[in-house]
């Protein structure tokens, strides 16, 4: 518990993958208190992410930070995780006859950026994924290099991170609102207050809403339902080695987790921010639609979850000041990539909160402060 009055550089908002990753790389450059409203952090939608490192993933500026975020995966600093963060697993775009336009317009969008991408054929396809309805699909496109992230090893890293250098993490306590104190922020907490030069906004789906409570406009952050589930093959097949099969129009998804298999209809359901609950509307199209693809029946769902994906109109991260507010600074609408993008994302905001020179990897791959800035969203 920190006393009232307690004075910190950086108090981050949000203890998810975005508030861990920035806390980490500001811990280094002063005093960092990492807030969190429920007792764990990462509760709503890290915690319930089926994470892969796919470099295809998302619009322009989400598949260059991505690709800058490869080398933290491959080679995370010395002692940050006891456990690889990756693993190999590929994915595999499939397409209907009726797809084929879009799937050669992905293929050629991605060759640059992903070299190894490879087009299949049906039959190549089902040597991969033996399993797939022939009558189903035409044609596939495998990204070989794409991996599993082990979310967990990547969160609690950050964390201990954190800590190891000095920062501060404090659960079960909530931003009631904030105020400016001459240059710095006084920020309300239920039962104590504290004081920071730099108050950063990395709340996911409450993002709005700590703004709100700031006196701030807000982004127009839309938080969307992400439904999964877990089902069995049958005993006679084994999906281990299976890439992680998406339908290039993004309508379902299934990838292999331990021996059984997650999927997904990849909806996309505006909400409120909430303690997201699988619905049994969501979970029947699942099945409807993996059952297509697939050559055997799911029979049953061994567990059953959601989580929230946070966007703002352009589908693009909101990383910056607030072009109105010295020393409220921006860190949300990572949408489903959040976690494949943390390692380049976090890296871009901490030379942003600093005000220090953007990251070379970033722009040799296209993407500027602009691309990212608050400001473009207030026009």
């Amino acid at each position: 518990m920190v006393k009232t009055g307690h004075r910190c550089d950086f108090l981050v908002i949000g203890a998810g993958i975005a508030g861990a990753s920035i806390a980490y790389r500001l811990s280094g450059q002063g005093q960092v208190l990492l807030l969190e409203m429920e007792g764990q952090p990462g509760y709503h939608s890290t915690g319930r992410s089926a994470a892969l490192f796919a470099a295809s993933y998302g619009n322009r500026v989400i598949r260059a930070l991505t690709n800058a975020s490869g080398e933290f995966f491959r080679n995370p600093p010395a002692g940050f995780a006891d456990h690889p963060l990756v693993l190999p697993r590929g994915v595999l775009m499939l397409a209907r006859e009726d797809q084929l336009e879009k799937l050669q317009i992905f293929f050629q969008e991605i060759q640059e950026l992903c070299p190894t991408v490879k087009w299949l054929e049906q039959q190549e396809t089902l040597e991969l994924v033996s399993s797939l309805r022939k009558d189903y699909f035409a044609s596939a496109v495998l990204e070989p290099k794409s991996q599993d992230i082990d979310v967990d090893v990547l969160h609690q890293g950050f964390l201990r991170d954190i800590r190891n250098s000095g920062g501060e993490i404090l659960t079960e306590h909530k931003l009631l609102k904030a105020e400016k104190d001459g240059n710095s922020w006084k920020a309300f907490l239920e039962k104590t207050h504290i004081h920071t030069e730099i108050l950063i906004n990395a709340a996911g789906a409450w993002a709005d809403q700590v703004a709100l409570n700031c006196r701030i406009a807000p982004v127009s952050l839309v938080p969307k339902r992400r439904t999964a589930m877990l089902f069995e093959p049958p005993l006679d097949i084994n999906c281990r080695t299976w890439p992680a099969v998406v339908d290039v129009e993004e309508s379902f998804y299934f990838k292999p987790e331990g021996g059984h298999l997650l999927g997904s209809p990849a909806d996309e359901t505006p909400v409120e921010p909430q303690d997201a609950r699988p619905q049994d509307w969501d979970l029947a199209l699942a099945v409807e639609r993996i059952e297509k693809a697939l050559d055997f029946p799911i029979k049953s769902a061994s567990k059953t979850w959601a989580g929230l994906r946070s966007f703002v109109a352009d589908k693009t991260p909101v990383v910056g000041y607030d072009p109105d507010h010295p020393g409220f600074f921006w860190l949300a609408g990572q949408g489903g990539y959040g976690i494949q993008t943390s390692p380049a994302l976090s890296r871009v905001a901490a030379a942003l909160v600093l005000k220090q020179e953007f990251p070379e990897e970033v722009t040799a791959l296209g993407v500027n402060p602009s691309d990212l800035s608050p400001e473009r969203l207030r026009s």
